[in-house]
């Protein structure tokens, strides 16, 4: 029997169904409200003032202990942010269902700040007696895919095995992208080879993991393999694969994928649209990129951004400047990435005083400088040749100097000849990173072009000794749907006799316009013969013989490196541009470099 309710409640009740038009039940003793349809009302609508009007009447009535109800409330408050309510009304509750369990949990995971308490209250349902659902399991899995809890996730793994819950679809799903998020890449396909039904989903956490990953190529052969199946796209399989496609600088792939957005209708997507813009810009095709920031119509500063930082990289320094400028006009206040772009547009230009303006320029726009724009400003400066006045900045900084930074300082100390500071910062990089090689191999490299041959024996002998590794010279250039990948002196390519003819080719025309080898960037001890062979199958002089031999006369030739082109590469980029009349792009660590008749874009500041 229901207790009396107030007529003043009742009477608020009845103006609320006045306006809303909720439905009531009558009763033998008084009409009551239909309180679960109002509570998933108050959910769906987010109204909390309504909402604990009706968990009064649930506590005047004395439901309390009507499960339904208890977690119809849990729902309701989790919806509407109020999880620290939503868990008193479950510890209140005298029965709890295995929903009950999975709607606090899931309300604890979704808003992100507390998978411990999650987790903590899983193992709690589990020594109560209650068998987790799939649910349960893969809300959990999701929460240590957050935190990249390997170990929790292994034995989660090993309880849905042991549950018989290894075969659902969403744990599994939920297991594979854990185990991606883990870098544990391996495992993560073992589950998807293993899984018996995939979901959209299934194939977007694939293609997601290989790209998290760094497996490019792995993630667009998932991504053919979907597209064969006749899998239904998601926003989140093709922005991945748009990653891919610009981590791999493969337009080609990713102009194909754009089709599949037109198709599909995606095209009109926030997350796709931005990563799009990226995917051109990354791919050297960056008038494709601002022909798609142009064609969309509401642009937000992730657009901006997006178009602003694929001009500078690719050295349209004014460009970038203008964007910044109109990005302000329509309304839109730069933010930290938006000074992340320009500034760097500024040190790829040498332009200092711009570069110091656009930084101070941040505090008006009440934009506090983070390490990163700090780190923007010391590479304006190494780059300009003011390594005194950068190693200042360093000191005097909020923030310790990053790895970045001084590998910024290093690299600009061999092309200005500053030992000192070379030895300064290599100190502090091997502290900070003992086992990059590289870096031991860039002070070498300075104490070779100095003839210092005792102390680049003492720097290779220190290098051997600790173990660590460098990391070799690699190019890809993509070839009708298919990206090729170049080491330094491989010769393993099916097509190396062609390649190797045709650098020969290429190198007598070179020598008849005064082309001569930099033998200073090769750095190993041996007569100047020997370097010149070394230095003519660097990978992307190998990436480029082939797209010479490869691609239509008319298509420009596009490579990748993963480290930063050398000066005698760059010298053999410019007069191959001249001699075949064609467009190299060539996209570095640091920056694209356009060359076309014999000049780059970079106009020899790299």
């Amino acid at each position: 029997m229901h207790k009396k309710v107030s007529h003043s409640l009742w009477g608020h009740f009845r103006s609320l169904s006045n306006t809303t038009g909720l439905a009531w039940v009558d009763t033998s003793h008084a009409q009551v409200p239909n309180l679960p349809d109002l509570l998933v009302r108050c959910a769906r609508n987010k109204s909390i003032r309504e909402g604990k009007i009706h968990h009064a009447i649930v506590i005047v009535e004395g439901l309390q202990a009507d499960t339904l109800l208890s977690n119809i409330l849990i729902n309701f408050y989790s919806k509407c942010g109020l999880v620290h309510t939503a868990r008193q009304v479950f510890d209140a509750m005298t029965h709890r269902s295995i929903v009950s369990w999975n709607t606090i949990i899931g309300a604890l995971i979704e808003h992100g700040q507390e998978p411990k308490k999650a987790l903590n209250l899983f193992m709690e349902m589990l020594r109560e007696g209650t068998p987790p659902s799939g649910f349960t399991l893969s809300s959990i899995l999701c929460a240590c895919a957050a935190k990249s809890d390997v170990e929790v996730s292994k034995q989660l793994h090993a309880l849905a095995c042991k549950t018989a819950l290894c075969a659902n679809v969403f744990v599994e799903t939920a297991l594979l992208d854990v185990y991606a998020k883990s870098c544990l890449i391996g495992d993560a396909l073992q589950v998807f080879s293993n899984m018996e039904e995939r979901t959209d989903v299934t194939w977007s956490s694939m293609v997601a993991g290989f790209v998290q990953n760094e497996l490019y190529e792995e993630a667009l052969t998932i991504v053919h393999k979907a597209q064969k199946m006749g899998l239904k796209y998601n926003q989140f399989t093709l922005s991945a694969a748009l990653s891919a496609c610009a981590s791999l600088a493969a337009p080609i792939e990713g102009c194909q994928v754009h089709s599949v957005l037109l198709r599909t209708g995606f095209h009109s997507n926030f997350h796709v649209t931005a990563s799009l813009i990226h995917m051109y810009a990354k791919c050297g095709s960056i008038e494709e990129a601002y022909s798609v920031f142009s064609c969309t119509e509401e642009k937000n500063i992730v657009f901006w951004n997006a178009i602003i930082s694929g001009f500078s990289k690719h050295a349209r320094c004014t460009e970038a400047m203008i964007l910044f400028e109109k990005m302000q006009q329509v309304g839109l206040c730069p933010n930290e990435v938006t000074y992340i772009a320009v500034i760097s547009a500024c040190s790829h230009m040498g332009w200092v005083e711009e570069g110091k303006n656009y930084f101070d320029l941040m505090q008006e726009y009440n934009v506090e400088p983070n390490v990163h724009h700090y780190a923007c400003m010391v590479d304006v400066l190494v780059r300009a040749g003011l390594i005194r006045e950068a190693r200042d900045l360093m000191e005097n900084m909020p923030f310790k100097p990053t790895v970045s930074m001084w590998g910024s300082l290093l690299s600009s100390s061999r092309v200005y000849g500053d030992l000192e500071s070379a030895e300064v910062a290599i100190g502090h990089l091997c502290e900070m990173e003992p086992d990059n090689a590289g870096n031991l191999v860039l002070l070498s490299n300075i104490y070779a072009v100095s003839k210092r041959w005792d102390d680049v024996a003492r720097v290779r002998k220190i290098l051997k000794e600790s173990g660590a590794k460098k990391e070799k010279g690699k190019s890809w250039i993509e070839v009708r749907d298919r990206v090729h990948t170049f080491l330094a002196g491989d010769g393993s390519h099916p097509l190396i006799d062609e390649i190797s003819a045709k650098l020969e080719d290429l190198e007598k025309a070179m020598r008849k316009l005064a082309y001569k080898a930099e033998t200073d960037f090769d750095t190993h001890d041996v007569d100047d013969s020997q370097k010149e062979e070394l230095l003519r199958y660097h990978s992307e002089k190998l990436a480029l013989a082939f797209g010479l031999i490869s691609l239509p006369s008319a298509a420009p030739v596009r490579i990748k490196k993963n480290l930063r082109i050398c000066g005698d590469c760059h010298s053999t980029m410019k007069f191959a541009s001249k001699i075949t009349g064609r467009v190299i792009i060539v996209r570095d660590t640091n920056r694209f470099h356009h060359f076309r008749d014999g000049q780059c874009s970079c106009c020899e500041f790299w």
